[in-house]
């Protein structure tokens, strides 16, 4: 479950978020103020930050520059500001959206969501290795092991293997995985999507664990 800081100062609108990102299975740290908001950033670990500028002692854009310095977690600002100017500066100086108040709540979770996607790749292209069940990849030489078996895979094997694992959870089209591992529009291509996934569970699948899962009617996603 992914944590998130909400840092707002008005009791309406921070109620209207929380509720909102409680509803969808967040979690939620309140603060109310910048200092308040340092406080619990040093003792909680958070996967995003909601920020407003105009807060009682240190504003947002001190708070922003002071948690850059430390953080690489995303930051979107809620404010009323909606000049060009300020939306650059803000953006220059570190924060990774930028949303006008008054905003639309699903608007807001659907940029939530994205910064969460972005923040999960960017935190497994620093990894070296990925580990999932008794699989391991090491992303820089690109071997893959079951437990301490080699597995002999083609790029494209390969290719839909890492898709997989960098979002486990998630269920893959066949048009998803096609305009992702060949990166070309796709038609009809169910033919060869399917004989690659084939080909990538029959190699996985040498013992009774099974990574690979059917859905019927959408795709695939690990098992």
């Amino acid at each position: 479950m992914s944590v998130i800081v909400i840092i707002e100062d008005d009791i309406a609108i921070h109620s209207l978020i929380k509720d909102a990102l409680n509803v969808n299975e967040f979690q939620t740290i309140s603060a109310y103020s910048g200092t308040e908001a340092k406080l619990l950033l040093e003792q909680n670990q958070v996967d995003l930050v909601l920020l407003d500028l105009m807060l009682p002692g240190m504003n947002g854009e001190v708070f922003l520059q002071e948690f850059r310095q430390s953080s690489s977690t995303p930051v979107i600002v809620l404010s009323a500001k909606n000049d060009q100017t300020s939306k650059l500066e803000l953006l220059t100086n570190g924060a990774d959206d930028y949303i006008t108040k008054p905003f639309d709540v699903n608007e807001l979770l659907a940029r939530i969501h994205i910064q969460l996607r972005h923040a999960s790749k960017e935190s497994i292209r620093e990894q070296k290795e990925i580990q999932y069940k008794n699989i391991n990849v090491n992303l820089e030489t690109l071997e893959v092991k079951i437990g301490d078996q080699p597995v002999h895979l083609t790029r494209r094997e390969y290719d839909i293997l890492r898709l997989f694992l960098e979002n486990p959870q998630k269920v893959y089209s066949r048009a998803n995985i096609y305009e992702s591992v060949w990166n070309e529009p796709y038609f009809d291509s169910d033919k060869t999507v399917n004989m690659h996934i084939s080909n990538l569970r029959n190699k996985l699948n040498g013992n009774t664990n099974h990574y690979i899962k059917t859905v019927w009617g959408i795709g695939f996603k690990l098992d």
